[in-house]
């Protein structure tokens, strides 16, 4: 029978704290306390002790300490297998991948042992396995075969009437090598440097739909570039944007000239990995290491070929010499920096990015970390040194990572195993090999790639759960299609940082409501239960404001409040202006009032004792007079510009039956064409005239029928709270505009008040001089609730009621 859970509650007491009172609490520590000067900074990071310098001996070497406490007994043979199972697996593809990267097959060998040796003692992930990948292949034979086309190597054969142009394949292939070495080379040095400035994060900014987007399109570079091999055609190479287009018509245009064995050997090697793979994933469970298929067609394909003689009979290109033991180290052509210094940089991070996802997911599963500037430094090193050895780029492989995972590898010390088989080979084995067909190699790469080809799976899963996403997708895997890998790269990093762009400058802007006793706030558009609080506006923003959103901020706030600040402003310097003018009539009034007094009173001295002249009252007497004509002078002026004021006409129809006088006012705002507002009765009961309380009463009245002709005018909002809880950061732009934002709300009497900000974005608010005397960080608060109960406070929960739309008066129907 089962437990029915209740939900918790919990219930708490305490002040309403704004940001002075919060830090009086928690005692927050001075800037100067969390941010120490530079020079203090550099004295601590270049002090040295005894723990700090082990810790950047183990940092920079970390198989010093996995290595003292690794245990043979628990350990040993679980590596030893995946290692051989690893081992077997470097064999085909780096002789495989080789032909993608256009180098000669030994040179796939050599990358496969370099690489691993290095990176046993600098890498900090114990299960992927480093060494040729087809998408870094492809990379590489990009930049070969553009700086070493075919023809740039052909030489003449025979005498002048027969000459023949061919291609010189030894000197070609030898430029090659040099060409890979140093991009190589580059790239390794460029991904230290990046790993030395503590730049791992770097691989952030290639998100998971790029990167298999990215992956997927290089599969297809792949396959073009393997169609050769597979229906033994000789192919233009082509360079540049639309380079896989071009390739790909040149091949069909050759399909005529199809070389039908080589097609054979390649159909029938196709179809047997393909089986023997699927086989293989079936009875994995049951089978303590995969079953080595390609090892086990490798050997096959060789054994045929030479037996059956098929180079000679029928003309089947095969892999050729491989030189038995070890070249020796040399240095790369500096000079070849300039040209391949993109490439190299698009290596770099594209190896990154596959090597530190493959890496974590590993980590995340068995429990341990990984440090991503030290995985950088690791590949830097292998890709650096590995190209002084005639390697070229190297990153971790997703089927070797997850056989070495699968068959029970717990350390590095599989790696280790996995080269020394491929040294073996190196040295013993690699001239058994010298008749295998290069068909049968590029069947290899086309059966590995159909885990990428799967990835097209990805649109629709992108479809349904993320429309940005699914962009991002496939613009990279157009941009990569149509241009070459290394633009391709760029033009999706670039689009990939403009939609993070594009979601931050327009985000999504709510008004939040109350959930019923609680604290909580939610938007009151996607939540039914919710209820706004009276007279207080609560705006949130779901990202952070700064220069490119912030006017955007100012003009969704006026948009959701109701309240056009612009009209009101102007509204109230008009009313203001009107103010100024009803004191000087009343101030003239009083004068006059003054001077008819001293007029009784010189009449009352007159009848008493004679005339008195004074020129001192003859000249107030003239001055009175022209004051009084520019007066008139004045209103006509007045009365004539008040074009968006708010005018009474007098009707042209008749009196009503029952004596009374309809007045009718225009709204002012639309200077073309004023709206007619209500109507108002003169009762001819009211005999009073409009003297100057009269007066004061219609102005009253006028302000609030101008009020209301400008627009929504919602009187019940007297605070705005503007909740910064998703707010990470605000820079000088959206300081001003929060700062505008106080002063204009303040000029129509609606108090604006912030809530939820970090304690970062307060230091960020005190150093741009956002407070002020007006301005203080009373109006800051820890949470919305305890804004909302502040202004509750403050300003009363009631709200006063919206200002009509009409006047209705009753006087006299004489004025």
């Amino acid at each position: 029978m089962g437990t029915i859970r209740r939900p918790g509650k919990y219930r708490v007491e305490r002040d309403v704290l704004d940001e002075q009172r919060l830090e009086e609490l928690a005692l927050r520590k001075s800037y100067t306390d969390t941010h120490p000067p530079l020079t203090k900074r550099l004295k601590d990071s270049l002090r040295c002790t005894v723990p700090k310098l082990k810790h950047s001996v183990v940092g920079s070497f970390p198989v010093l300490y996995w290595l003292p406490r690794y245990s043979i007994w628990d350990y040993g043979m679980p590596d030893l297998i995946s290692g051989i199972s690893v081992g077997i697996m470097h064999l085909p593809q780096g002789m495989a991948y080789a032909l993608l990267a256009s180098l000669p097959p030994v040179f796939g060998l050599y990358t496969s042992l370099y690489p691993a040796l290095i990176y046993f003692f600098f890498g900090t992930s114990r299960h992927i396995s480093i060494g040729t990948f087809a998408v870094l292949s492809i990379m590489v034979g990009s930049v070969t075969e553009r700086l070493a086309p075919d023809t740039a190597f052909l030489k003449m054969n025979g005498t002048n009437l027969t000459a023949v142009a061919e291609v010189d394949i030894a000197s070609r292939d030898s430029y090659r090598v040099q060409v890979a070495a140093a991009t190589t080379v580059l790239g390794g040095l460029i991904q230290v440097a990046l790993g030395l400035v503590k730049f791992g994060f770097v691989g952030t900014y290639l998100s998971e739909p790029l990167v298999r987007a990215y992956t997927t399109a290089a599969a297809a570079h792949a396959v073009v570039a393997q169609l050769k091999y597979i229906f033994g055609v000789s192919t233009t190479r082509f360079s540049g944007p639309l380079s896989l287009v071009y390739t790909l018509v040149d091949v069909c245009s050759l399909l005529p000239k199809t070389h039908l064995p080589t097609l054979v050997v390649s159909v029938v090697s196709v179809v047997f990995l393909i089986v023997a793979k699927e086989l293989n994933s079936c009875l994995s469970p049951k089978l303590p290491v995969p079953i080595p298929v390609e090892l086990i067609t490798i050997v096959a394909a060789t054994l045929i070929s030479s037996y059956a003689e098929l180079n000679s009979d029928y003309i089947i290109p095969v892999v050729g010499e491989i030189p038995s033991g070890l070249s020796p180290p040399s240095i790369p052509d500096v000079s070849l920096f300039g040209e391949v210094i993109s490439d190299a940089f698009a290596l770099a991070i594209v190896g990154y990015a596959i090597s530190i996802s493959l890496g974590k997911t590993f980590a995340l599963k068995h429990g341990y970390k990984v440090d991503s500037n030290q995985e950088l430094v690791a590949l830097g090193l292998s890709n650096a040194v590995g190209g002084f050895f005639q390697c070229y780029s190297v990153c971790s492989s997703m089927s070797r990572s997850l056989i070495q995972e699968s068959t029970g590898g717990k350390t590095q010390m599989a790696g280790m195993a996995s080269a020394v088989i491929v040294l073996v080979t190196i040295l013993k084995l690699g001239p058994l090999f010298q008749e295998l067909p290069k068909a049968v190699l590029a069947a290899i790469v086309f059966v590995n790639l159909k885990g990428m080809f799967k990835q097209y799976s990805d649109v629709i899963t992108l479809w349904r759960s993320n429309k940005i996403d699914l962009v991002v997708w496939l613009v990279t895997w157009v941009s990569t299609l149509l241009f070459n890998l290394d633009m391709g790269l760029a033009a999706s990093i670039a689009f990939a940082l403009l939609t993070v762009i594009f979601r931050t400058q327009l985000p999504t802007y709510s008004v939040l409501g109350q959930i019923p006793d609680t604290e909580l706030y939610v938007d009151i558009e996607t939540h039914k239960e919710v209820r706004e609080v009276p007279g207080i506006t609560i705006f949130r923003s779901s990202a952070t404001v700064y220069f490119a959103n912030a006017d955007l901020y100012l003009e969704a706030l006026k948009e959701k409040s109701g309240l056009d600040i612009s009209k009101m402003i102007i509204y109230k310097r008009r009313q203001e202006a009107k103010q100024k003018r009803r004191e000087k009539r009343a101030e003239r009034r009083a004068r006059r009032q003054a001077k008819r007094e001293r007029r009784a009173q010189r009449a009352a001295e007159k009848m008493a004792g004679g005339p008195v002249f004074s020129v001192e009252e003859e000249a107030d007497r003239w001055r009175d007079a022209c004051v009084d004509r520019n007066v008139v002078h004045e209103e006509h002026q007045v009365w004539s510009a008040r074009e968006n004021g708010t005018v009474f006409v007098m009707p042209t129809t008749s009196h009503t039956p029952g004596g009374h006088c309809r007045w009718e006012y225009l709204k002012g705002g639309d200077p073309d064409g004023a709206s007619l507002g209500s109507v108002s009765e003169l009762q001819d009961a009211d005999t009073t005239t409009l003297d100057s309380s009269s007066e004061d009463t219609l102005s009253r009245d006028l302000e609030r029928v101008s009020l209301g002709s400008l627009g929504k005018w919602t009187w019940d909002i007297h605070s705005i709270i503007l909740d910064l809880s998703t707010a990470n950061f605000i820079d000088t732009v959206a300081i001003k505009t929060m700062k505008n934002i106080f002063q204009d709300f303040s000029e129509i009497d609606v108090d604006v008040y912030m809530a939820g900000c970090q304690a970062s974005v307060v230091e960020q608010l005190e150093r741009g001089a956002f407070f002020s005397e007006s301005i203080t960080k009373r109006h800051l608060f820890a949470t919305v609730h305890d804004a909302v109960l502040h202004c509750l406070n403050h300003r009363g929960a009631s709200s006063c009621s919206t200002y009509e739309y009409s006047l209705e008066m009753q006087c006299s129907a004489k004025l």
